[in-house]
This record gives structure tokens, sequence and C-alpha cells, in this order.
């Protein structure tokens, strides 16, 4: 009987040597044998020099992540047609990463929209100066 606490004894692990490229066994000496076993070769010769990529990449992503103080991270949903857009903005090799040109259409759009946010700046100074104004009345009802 199977239960989380007594696990019944499961059939063993196929065995390693099987998994292995022997010289010894008569089909790798064929040529369709050596060809195999020559990309294996080749495959496991790379993988060192795969994975000292892969920490030079996160080594440089880190960097950039640390060094980036001026710049914000900030969570966007988009709709699928945007997403779209932006995917094929980095499949052309404009931007890096949909985040980058999320960023710069951000940026350009609010270029664009000079007057809506001047609008907008002048709108906050004018809310201020009315709760300013009524952080006053409130004082001079205190006293």
């Amino acid at each position: 009987m199977s239960s989380p606490y007594h696990k019944e004894e499961q059939s063993s692990p196929e065995r390693i040597e099987d998994l292995m490229l022997r010289d010894d066994d008569p089909e790798s000496n064929t040529e369709e044998g050596n060809r195999a076993a020559s990309s294996v070769r080749d495959i496991a010769s790379r993988i060192p020099e795969s994975l000292s990529a892969i920490g030079r990449d996160i080594s440089r992503t880190i960097e950039k992540a640390m060094s980036a103080k001026d710049d914000y991270v900030v969570a966007v949903k988009v709709t699928p047609e945007s997403q779209e857009k932006l995917e094929a903005l980095v499949q052309a090799g404009v931007f890096r990463s949909r985040a980058e040109a999320a960023g710069f259409l951000i940026e350009e759009g609010i270029k664009t929209q000079s007057a809506l946010f001047e609008r907008v700046r002048q709108k906050l100074a004018e809310i201020e100066r009315l709760r300013a104004e009524l952080r006053g009345l409130i004082a001079e009802n205190k006293v």
C-alpha cells in the first residue's frame, strides 16, 4: 500500500552504463554509431564553455541592474496586440528586451503629450495651493 509516509518500492532506475557510449559496443563501430559518439563528445566538450558564458551573462545583467540607478521598474499590463508589437521590435533587433522597447515607447508618448503633462502640472500646483489654503483655514479656527 502506498501513502505519503509509506511509499512502495519503485523499480530500479535506469542504469547509468546504459546511457554511456562504450568503445567495446559492436553498434558503436558502425558509421552511424561513430557519428553519434562524435556528436555526443562534441556537445559534451561545449558544456564548460556554455556554462561559463551563462555565468558571464548573469554577471553582466546584475551589473547593469545595479548601475541603473536612475531607471525605475514599473510593471504594466498590455494588450496581446501591444505584446506582439513589443516582441516584433525585439525580434527585429531594435531593442534587446520588451521592457526596453516599452520604456522607449513610454518616453516617446510622454514627449508627444507634453502639452497634456504641462496642464496636469498646472492643475496639481493649483490643487496644492488650495490644500495649503484649507490647512490655513483649519489652523485659524483652532486658535
